[in-house]
């Protein structure tokens, strides 16, 4: 069954199918290196996975934002960036499947999935995470993160009520290191914060 999506960022159409013979409700988003905004649209809400193929660069903004029933989001290896606000509001959403090649999450791009328990980002390459990415995300209880993180926007988990400060062990003889963790906005935020870097495991 193919269905036919409206982005406005091309005001054309953007092919993707949905394979009964996978899952019933599985959105295969394909082809664009681009994809544009909205790809759900209102009569779409009862789609309960998106699957994003190869060839796609970038998750566009608002591309399932509010898509109340969407459970389970699982991205290919090639999209280096989450738009503004991409999954925003999925109040179901408990799952998600990170790139390995994912270097950015832009502004408010998981606000609001008041589902989602755990983010696994270790294996990505991020780079960025933008102001209120993860706002309110309220069963959130643990994050997983790279070292490759450089920058942190305001109030990343503003609202997450299940995520409680603690400390982190590190090597005290990497001043750097103890220094940028000390002053991470992360230490106001988390709970459980597990970053794979060779400062933690010699």
């Amino acid at each position: 069954m193919t269905l036919r999506l409206r982005t406005k960022a091309w005001k054309r159409v953007v092919d993707a199918f949905i394979d009964e013979g996978v899952e019933s409700g599985a959105l295969m988003v394909h082809d664009r290196k681009d994809l544009g905004e909205t790809i759900l649209e209102e009569k779409h809400k009862l789609v309960t996975r998106v699957i994003f193929l190869l060839n796609i660069t970038k998750v566009g903004e608002n591309a399932c934002y509010y898509a109340v029933d969407l459970v389970v989001v699982d991205i290919s290896d090639g999209v280096v960036r989450i738009s503004k606000s991409a999954f925003g509001a999925c109040k179901s959403l408990t799952t998600v499947s990170f790139p390995t090649t994912l270097t950015k999450i832009d502004n408010f791009a998981f606000e609001s999935c008041w589902s989602l328990e755990n983010v696994d980002l270790l294996h990505t390459n991020r780079q960025g995470l933008g102001s209120y990415a993860f706002y309110y995300c309220r069963e959130l209880k643990s994050m997983m993160i790279p070292d490759s993180l450089q920058t942190l926007g305001d109030d990343v988990f503003y609202g997450c009520s299940k995520l409680i400060p603690s400390s982190i062990d590190v090597n005290e003889d990497d001043d750097a290191v103890v220094a940028h963790l000390r002053s991470s906005k992360l230490m106001n935020h988390l709970s459980q914060l597990y970053i794979k870097t060779s400062y933690f495991y010699p």
